[in-house]
């Protein structure tokens, strides 16, 4: 919304005594999902083919809105839409209304016998190249009419969408100083710094050693300084922000560290594919802690029976394939231990 079309609409607001406001008016459902669909489509024209109504009928719907709530929510530009403080923070609240919604007719569908529906997850990369596929397999058995979206965990990427509700859960590793969030432990898992197998620095023997090499890593918007701490300041270390590319996918990471950078991950991606045999392990003599991978969801949330199957089928592959005889796998699992 302009200014001018701003000035109009507090026209209609009505005062009480005293100058002050009345009490907003209650939002309607209708209100929220044209909300929602403008922001994720950018437009009023493509929110309006999303939800299948007239452009005009989302137009009323916002202005409706605004009018009810007695605030500025939007401001409509020749580039498209852009949301006022208030409207971002009414966003993130009509997210999770309609997910929340979502999950209720995904529950009330599975208790007429029909299990549908739509599961969002985020998985970690190394979970994605080992035990994702299979566990996929045995939910498809046991939901196959349940929609399936997978996002790869990089918490930067994830972090947004979970906290929103368009994601259910993340497979992966927990911040302890994000309160917000509340997490599962499925495992520990060794980290440890990784360079292409035939890297000059391949067998370095302190980091100090590689603080002149450029670095690719991963880590959530909040977590710069915690990264730095373990991987560096904290063993009396210091590196350049610039030697540091942050990449937000696997694919990427991969592709800097075979054109000769440095990075830290779990210890298990040297140990699987697409990784094996093409980057190796430094034998550093600073250790790192295990961390914990586990389910993370947000605080109080409920755990739909479609995600609790996919929990379920993640928990019994990794089960079943650490009792297994192959000699990758007990190559895989050197590096990871169960938590019952």
């Amino acid at each position: 919304m302009d200014l001018a079309e701003w000035r109009c609409l507090e026209k209609t607001i009505v005062y009480c005594g005293d100058n002050d406001l009345l009490s907003p008016w209650p939002m309607k459902l209708h209100q929220i999902q044209a909300l929602v669909a403008s922001a994720e489509t950018g437009s009023i024209r493509a929110a309006a083919r999303s939800l299948g109504i007239s452009q005009a009928a989302v137009t009323r719907a916002l202005r409706e809105l605004e009018a009810s709530q007695k605030l500025p929510l939007l401001v409509r530009a020749p580039s498209g839409l852009t949301f006022t403080q208030f409207g971002s923070a009414l966003l993130t609240h009509a997210r999770l209304v309609l997910n929340q919604l979502d999950l209720a007719e995904n529950e009330l569908a599975e208790m007429r016998g029909r299990a549908e529906g739509k599961l969002c997850v985020g998985i970690t990369p190394w979970v994605m190249h080992s035990f994702l596929p299979e566990t996929i397999m045995d939910f498809r058995r046991q939901m196959p009419s349940v929609r399936l979206e997978l996002y790869e965990s990089l918490m930067a990427i994830t972090q947004p969408l979970l906290r929103d509700g368009t994601m259910d859960f993340v497979v992966g590793y927990l911040q302890s100083s994000v309160t917000e969030f509340v997490s599962d432990p499925l495992l520990t898992y060794e980290t440890a710094v990784l360079v292409r197998r035939d890297h000059s620095r391949r067998d370095s023997r302190s980091i100090h050693d590689l603080l002149d090499q450029n670095w690719a890593l991963n880590y959530a918007p909040d977590g710069h300084d915690a990264l730095m701490d373990h991987l560096f300041w904290r063993f009396g270390a210091n590196i350049e922000e610039h030697q540091i590319v942050r990449a937000h996918s696997s694919s990427m990471m991969q592709t800097l560290v075979e054109a000769g950078m440095c990075t830290w991950s779990p210890a298990v991606l040297s140990r699987m594919p697409p990784f094996v045999d093409r980057v190796v392990t430094v034998p550093l003599q600073e250790q790192f802690e295990p961390r914990l991978l586990s389910i993370i969801t947000r605080r109080n949330n409920t755990r739909s029976s479609a995600a609790a199957c996919f929990i379920d089928c993640l928990r019994k592959v990794i089960r079943r394939r650490s009792r297994s005889g192959n000699k990758e796998e007990r190559q895989i699992f050197d590096t990871l231990t169960l938590i019952a």
